[in-house]
């Protein structure tokens, strides 16, 4: 495992880059928390995030390219529109995919929606930039807690992932989560 650190990063931009498009999996500081990430339309990489979670089942949410990939891909209702302008910031936006091949099928085991994010920080500029989502879960096992600096992360977690995009401690919470899904948006998660 490799830690870049954040001086790095940007002189790294097209290995690191690269190395996404392989299918590695990685750790990446967003504007609240650390997560796991990869190419969320590789399902092996995927699939790996699920083994380092200890997540089978759950959904993942993902770092959106762009709001325009968000509307090419996700179904926008007027009300949804309205909050798709809070990006970038620090929110999960559940909404119903009209392209499901858009991700690979292991980020939501098959469900018709999805989370989107477009972080209020340079990782968004990644995701962007390599033109795919990047999937974006909490830097943690399931009911662990969250990784604030790398003495905090979880051993087993810094073993299976390949690198780190450091940039120091983040003592952020997760971001809100607000299903857009339904009539009227519901908040998940504060």
């Amino acid at each position: 495992m490799r830690v870049i650190e954040h001086d790095d990063i940007k002189v790294m931009k097209d290995e690191i880059i690269g190395l996404i498009k392989e299918g590695k999996v990685f750790i990446h500081p967003t504007d609240t928390i650390y997560g796991i990430g990869c190419d969320a339309t590789s399902s092996s990489s995927v699939e790996k995030v699920r083994e380092i979670k200890d997540r089978p089942e759950r959904p993942f949410s993902v770092i959106a390219p762009s709001l325009e990939w968000i509307k090419e891909n996700l179904e926008i209702d007027e009300d949804a529109s309205g909050w798709l302008e809070k990006l970038p910031g620090p929110y999960t936006f559940i909404l119903k995919l009209k392209n499901k091949r858009c991700i690979a099928e292991a980020i939501n085991n098959g469900m018709d929606t999805l989370g989107v994010r477009i972080p209020d920080h340079w990782s968004s500029k990644l995701a962007n930039e390599l033109g795919l989502p990047i999937v974006t879960t909490s830097a943690n096992i399931v009911g662990q807690d969250y990784m604030k600096d790398l003495e905090s992360l979880d051993p087993t977690i810094k073993s299976k992932v390949h690198f780190i995009l450091y940039e120091g401690e983040i003592n952020g919470v997760p971001s809100k989560v607000v299903d857009l899904t339904k009539q009227e948006a519901i908040t998940i998660r504060n």
